[in-house]
């Protein structure tokens, strides 16, 4: 097989003209930084999460790009094309990823949170009534689905008019999209409340096949790719961070986060980011492999 892309997380393979692999690593990555140690096991419950949504997508009428399984941290999917120049698609370029990222938010986390807090955003704008002042962990009024370029060398933050004029889409197939996210999540919510619990928010993708029909590609409703919160522990006020968030908050707990950040600040050289101690490092890991059950109901059997 030949090596395409090395991902943060994903490697990427050709398999042939219409075929990939995609290789789900036992990498980690915050910050835009690779973690310089391997999480044990966690490339095949995220490869397991994928499959699992795929198949619930396809239950429900959403086309995939997914295949079949090739190992248990190997999915096979359907090539399409990337490009990256933007005056090269419109309404009948067909077989390629959409150059956007489709971004849903049903609590206020993250970094949302933060904008709210600095008054980037008006709470008007979530739903919330005229006056209100939202709270970390509240639940937003209405699905907010947000917009980022995905081929860009730092991804940014856009609104629909730029997103219709870069990615080839037309108005109704933008809805579309957003119809496809919601009803994704709406699934995702359902399922994994039987299990205790909440889906705050999460990321996805999508192509067009050779029909310009759309189909959900790369991975979603992951551990990597979205964020849960304990269903009981949310009850009591609390916020369990059950995904790679808390790996994010280790690294914010400690000088290295204030560091980055001022280098960045200053355009100066970043630093390398430290390997999760041995202790964190089998936490983290034991967090992969239980929220992997949690999120299929199924039980982590490791090959």
């Amino acid at each position: 097989m030949k090596l395409l892309k090395r991902g943060k997380v994903k490697d990427l393979y050709e398999i042939d003209e219409n075929e990939l692999e995609f290789y789900f690593t036992d990498r980690i990555s915050v910050f835009d930084k690779v973690i310089p140690v391997d999480v044990p096991r966690k490339g095949e419950t995220l490869c397991g999460e994928a499959t699992f949504w795929f198949e619930k997508a396809e239950e429900i009428g959403i086309r995939t790009h997914f295949l079949r399984l090739s190992s248990p941290n190997r999915m096979r999917a359907k090539r399409v094309d990337i490009i990256a120049d933007y005056d090269k698609l419109n309404e009948n370029t067909t077989n390629y990823l959409i150059p956007i990222e489709w971004i849903s938010r049903h609590y206020v986390a993250g970094s949302l949170h933060d904008r709210l807090r600095e008054g980037k955003v008006d709470p008007v704008d979530l739903g919330f009534p005229e006056g209100a002042t939202p709270s970390y962990g509240d639940e937003l009024p209405q699905t907010l689905l947000e917009q980022t370029t995905k081929l860009e060398k730092v991804d940014r933050k856009i609104d629909k008019s730029e997103v219709l004029q870069i990615s080839g889409l037309t108005e109704d197939e933008y809805d579309e999209i957003c119809e496809l996210t919601i009803e994704l999540d709406e699934r995702i919510s359902n399922e994994v409340g039987q299990r205790s619990l909440l889906h705050v928010d999460g990321k996805k993708e999508f192509a067009f096949d050779e029909n310009r029909k759309i189909m959900v590609v790369d991975s979603f409703g992951t551990c990597d790719e979205d964020r849960f919160w304990d269903t009981n522990a949310y009850q009591r006020g609390e916020f369990h961070e059950l995904s790679k968030e808390t790996v994010r908050q280790y690294y914010r707990s400690t000088s290295y986060f204030d560091v980055l950040e001022e280098a960045r600040r200053d355009g100066q050289e970043e630093p390398e980011i430290p390997p999760l101690p041995p202790e964190k490092l089998a936490e983290v890991s034991n967090l992969y492999m239980e929220m992997y059950e949690r999120i299929t109901g199924q039980p982590f059997k490791s090959e």
